[in-house]
């Protein structure tokens, strides 16, 4: 496939290197554009149920402001401080595939731990973003040695 805009989800693991690497390699032999999120899992539902507490909010607001810190140094690190950066507070699979259709990516490429049976269901970020999205998505198995 042609890709033309390919949206990569980081966070911030040492396993984060290898799935922007991959999405590199895919951007450069595509000349396609490339944008790196990160999501902030919102807090605030752990504690209050739906109704977000001011102090929840400033909780939220000063963790997507380390992360924006984070991402600026991962960028600079691997030698593409140009490439466009995002980070959105909320739930993490919904932010990745609302900032695909915002930004027109026709390719996310996500890590995944390869888990299987009940870890499965009870929720990967990589499973809900495959599923929930209508662009293609790439998930890059991290976390176990490959042989």
């Amino acid at each position: 496939a042609d890709y033309k805009h390919i949206l990569v989800a980081v966070d911030f693991s040492s396993e984060s290197r290898v799935v922007v690497n991959k999405a590199l390699e895919i951007a450069r032999r595509n000349k396609a554009g490339l944008t790196l999120i990160h999501v902030v899992e919102y807090t605030g539902a752990v504690y209050a149920g739906d109704i977000p507490l001011p102090e929840d909010l400033e909780l939220d607001q000063r963790l997507a402001d380390q992360a924006k810190g984070q991402l600026k140094a991962m960028t600079e690190e691997l030698g593409i401080p140009d490439a466009a950066q995002v980070v959105e507070i909320g739930v993490p699979k919904r932010e990745i595939v609302r900032m695909a259709v915002e930004r027109k990516a026709d390719l996310i490429v996500i890590g995944s731990h390869g888990r299987h049976g009940l870890q499965l269901l009870l929720g990967s970020t990589a499973n809900g973003v495959l599923h929930l999205s209508e662009c293609d998505v790439l998930a890059v198995r991290v976390g176990k040695k490959r042989s």
